[in-house]
């Protein structure tokens, strides 16, 4: 079952229309009317039928008509019942385009979609166009020019805007889908369409808001994973949290954590409407990413510089030819031509020098991209030259933009570019910035393809310590923990922390000062107190016993005068971390909503609002994605050796992060945390200080199933990894698929006998297509499974050392139906392994995954011919039925 429960919507054999006429005198049919103009504009391939459900009969005769998708452009006191006929009519999906519909009534709609098994579109949108089907079920104007290009919006106005300035630049588009505020049909699940829809090569989304942070990123990180997706995003305000006023929910805004989790999904974010445009323009040339360095041609110094300017601004690279490039491309150019930096052909460059700096460009391996920057000089061919990079375009396998300079003389060049789907730009910034949209694609797919587990490969952490610690101050009523709990917090996660301990007098104070050693530092310990320094609860470097106890009786009345209703437990005294030039750093945390706790690394100490230095990624981390985040940060260029001081320890940094993400997976009450300062130098890293704010965990996310329901994104699974026996002697690895087993399953699927690879795809293909592959082994654990058996063998190698190497024996995968209580399963398993007991233990493991999801029941297709499949599925218990949709399968089905 390869078809997408939303293939009724977006790709309907018949369709039904409700509809006034344009000719009837009330406004609440103009709607209708527009409707019925686009839909009859041209000829849809399908089977359409307009009805009245005044004049075309009885309900009894309505309900014999047969369709797909109903489309609904009624007032909106008809809606729900022409709803309700629709599903007498056996629709599958429905497009509401009436506008001005209340939310309790849109609410009323999804209802009636709900129990009918209605998928719903609509009220109070656009409707939606698909131009190789020839339909415009829309009323955002005439009907899109085909193409590779989808668009998704949540704005009606945006819609009409693309679509108008698209005709005039020559873009096409595969699908335009407007979404209301109240649609049934959301965000996700179009996404999740487009992912999966074979005639969708890029995505472009205008988003303003999310209902659901999980199914949001699961749906584009399944998109981003195969085809690039651009957003662009309204409403950049910060997000208030009273919690605690940490400096973690200071200094990060809910815009800060959305645009960490559109980096971590793959998809690239862009700030304006003009950067969306640019960014259209690149996809609808298909360019994939491939690197940040690219190359600037020009025929001038001036425009040359600009871009090159532009290239540093945004952290991209500047591509130089190779001197073996150079050496071959020079004699081809006219004399005054420089190739050290830039490649500037000089102002005398005619359209054969383009062209052969082009491919120079194209063929070197030190270049990722290429952009030619053409200024208007008297005598010079500018129609030539567009015509060059038109001819040279077809052989390229790098993205090609050019900025063609001025106005009037370039028109005819601009238009040549155009017909070549060339990207062309009227600024060198322009330009430069749309390559960095494609770089940006291709660093944020890097973070894509990581899938950490909850807990690192370290020291595995005292959680259950933790939790007590958290537990024992909820039930005091206190949402913030002192600096004695947070740093026992930190401590149960092997987090290194200065020595503290709480003095509750002056008395004592001197006593465990003299016994740790001077310097010390003390600190007043107050769950009412966020910033301590502020009411003077700081004292440093404190270098005897009597000038510990002096300072603690001084500090309990200054805190006790400034804050008269803050608990004091008493003063922390602890070892003063030693100055070895070592670098203050800030790690924080905060749960933010939608998308659950955030991770942030920057600069730390008393200003650290001030130089808002902060770079932030979503849990789970693992190295890759804390050396990654540390790099994004400002303060990173501090971290390496300068005037004396040794480079810090960027490892001891990166445990710190891997432990504060496994912090973030396992303790679902944090709600914001500060680590600052981290001390780290030479030898190490050291919390300082702590702060912890928290509350209760949502019950759905402790001791069940769904454990890490309050992350964004699923940890790897690593709980379902197994190792059996093997029928015959040895034994395999069952465990979750992941990224990095692509070879390993498109060498599995090349190995299958053809009968086998019929019995499991039903097609004739060698191998996986990349976006097949891709799709199968980045998947969203939380709505899908896939288990793979792994097999390892050990050979000789040539000088005789024995070699164990991996191979993929075989995989079992379910994923959850639309209803969300039932999944759908496949199988297969190599031929050489069949018998051998694989597909038995596959199947009863993806079951007993599906049962602990809490689904009640798996089913699946198999082939009526496939006396295997069916004997096994008998042997497990499934009920065979005939499939009544094709006579040639069997409809297999088991309760879990």
């Amino acid at each position: 079952m390869d078809i997408h429960y939303l293939t009724p919507l977006f790709s309907p054999e018949s369709i039904v229309v409700f509809a006034g006429q344009a000719d009837e005198p009330s406004t609440q049919t103009l709607l209708g009317g527009v409707l019925h103009e686009f839909l009859r504009a041209q000829t849809y391939s399908g089977t359409l039928q307009f009805l009245n459900t005044q004049a075309s009969g009885t309900l009894a005769d309505l309900a014999q008509v047969k369709a797909d998708l109903a489309i609904i452009a009624l007032p909106p006191k008809e809606v729900a019942a022409t709803l309700e006929l629709a599903a007498r009519m056996h629709c599958r999906a429905a497009l509401v385009l009436s506008s001005g519909t209340s939310a309790d009534d849109a609410a009323e709609l999804k209802k009636i979609a709900q129990r009918e098994g209605i998928h719903l579109l609509g009220p109070n949108c656009l409707g939606l166009q698909r131009p190789q089907l020839q339909l415009n079920a829309s009323a955002a104007g005439p009907l899109a020019q085909s193409g590779p290009l989808a668009l998704v919006s949540q704005s009606g106005a945006l819609t009409s805007s693309i679509l108008d300035w698209a005709r005039g630049n020559g873009v096409g588009f595969s699908s335009v889908v407007s979404l209301g505020p109240n649609t049934a049909v959301d965000i996700a699940q179009v996404l999740d369409f487009l992912a999966h829809d074979r005639h969708t090569q890029s995505i472009v989304v205008y988003l303003e808001g999310i209902s659901n942070a999980r199914s949001f990123m699961s749906a584009l990180r399944s998109a981003a994973n195969t085809k690039p997706v651009v957003v662009l995003k309204a409403g950049r305000k910060p997000a208030g949290n009273e919690a605690a006023q940490t400096h973690s929910g200071t200094i990060v805004g809910s815009d800060d954590v959305f645009d960490a989790a559109l980096r971590r999904a793959g998809a690239v974010r862009v700030r304006s409407f003009v950067e969306l445009f640019s960014a259209v323009k690149c996809l609808a040339s298909r360019y994939r990413p491939v690197g940040r360095r690219l190359a600037i041609i020009a025929n001038g110094g001036g425009p040359g510089v600009l871009a090159a300017d532009w290239v540093n601004e945004i952290a991209l690279e500047l591509g130089k030819l190779s001197a073996a490039s150079v050496s071959a491309l020079q004699p081809l150019l006219p004399p005054h031509a420089s190739l050290t930096d830039l490649i500037d052909l000089s102002e005398s460059a005619g359209p054969e020098h383009y062209k052969a700096a082009i491919e120079a460009a194209d063929k070197d391996r030190q270049i990722d991209g290429v952009l030619a920057i053409f200024s208007p000089r008297p005598g010079t061919d500018a129609q030539g030259i567009a015509q060059a990079l038109a001819d040279a375009k077809p052989r390229m396998g790098k993205p090609l933009l050019t900025c063609w300079m001025g106005d009037a003389s370039v028109m005819a060049a601009r238009g040549v570019l155009k017909m070549a789907t060339i990207p062309s730009f009227r600024t060198p910034e322009a330009a430069v910035g749309a390559f960095g949209n494609i770089a940006s694609f291709y660093q944020n797919q890097q973070l894509l393809q990581q899938t950490p587990p909850p807990l690192s490969t370290l020291a595995k952490p005292d959680i259950e310590g933790a939790r007590l610690v958290i537990e024992s101050a909820l039930a005091e009523r206190r949402k913030v923990l002192t600096e004695m709990e947070s740093k026992t917090l930190l401590a149960a996660f092997h987090i290194p922390v200065t020595k503290t301990i709480l003095a509750r007098s002056a008395h004592e104070a001197m006593m465990i000062a003299t016994q740790l050693g001077f310097p010390v530092a003390l600190k007043i310990d107050s769950p009412d107190i966020s910033h301590k320094s502020d009411v003077g609860g700081v004292a440093l470097n404190v270098m005897s016993g009597a000038a510990a106890r002096d300072t603690y009786t001084d500090m309990v009345q200054r805190v006790t005068r400034l804050q008269p209703n803050a608990r004091i437990n008493g003063v922390t005294v602890q070892i003063m971390a030693p100055a070895r030039r070592g670098r203050e750093i800030c790690i924080g945390l905060v749960a933010d909503d939608p998308f659950g706790p955030v991770i942030s690394f920057g600069a730390g100490g008393t200003m650290i609002e001030l130089i808002d230095d902060k770079a932030m990624e979503l849990p789970p981390l693992n190295q890759f994605l804390a050396r990654r985040l540390i790099e994004r940060s400002r303060v990173s260029e501090t971290l390496g050796a300068w005037r004396g001081a040794s480079a810090a320890n960027i490892e001891a940094l990166e445990q710190v992060l891997l432990r504060v993400s496994e912090m973030a997976c396992e303790l679902p009450q944090l709600r914001e945390m500060d680590i600052n300062p981290i001390i780290v130098d030479e030898y190490g890293a050291v919390a300082v200080d702590a702060r912890i704010a928290i509350d209760q965990a949502p019950q759905t996310t402790i001791g069940s199933a769904n454990h890490y329901g309050h992350l964004s994104i699923l940890p790897y699974p690593a709980r379902h990894e197994q190792v059996w026996p093997l029928r015959g002697g040895g034994e395999y690895t069952v465990r979750p698929i992941h990224p990095g087993d692509a070879q390993m399953l498109q060498t599995l699927v090349q190995q299958l006998s053809p009968q086998s690879r019929y019995y499991r795809f039903v097609s004739s293909m060698a191998e996986l297509p990349p976006s097949m592959l891709a799709r199968f082994t980045l998947i969203d654990y939380d709505r899908e499974m896939a288990l793979v058996a792994i097999h390892k063998q050990r050979t000789a190698g040539a000088d005789g050392h024995i070699v164990e190497t991996e191979r993929m024996v075989g995989v079992s995968r379910y994923v959850t139906n639309p209803d969300r209580s039932s999944c759908e399963f496949a199988l297969v398993v190599a031929d050489d392994f069949n018998g051998k007991g694989l597909g038995s233990r596959l199947m009863l493991s993806i079951m007993d995954v599906a049962r602990e999801k809490g689904l009640s029941e798996i089913d699946g297709l198999v082939l009526a011919n496939n006396p295997g499949m069916l004997k096994l599925m008998r042997s497990l218990g499934f009920s065979i039925k005939a499939y009544a949709e094709d006579p040639d399968f069997k409809f297999v089905t088991h309760k879990l």
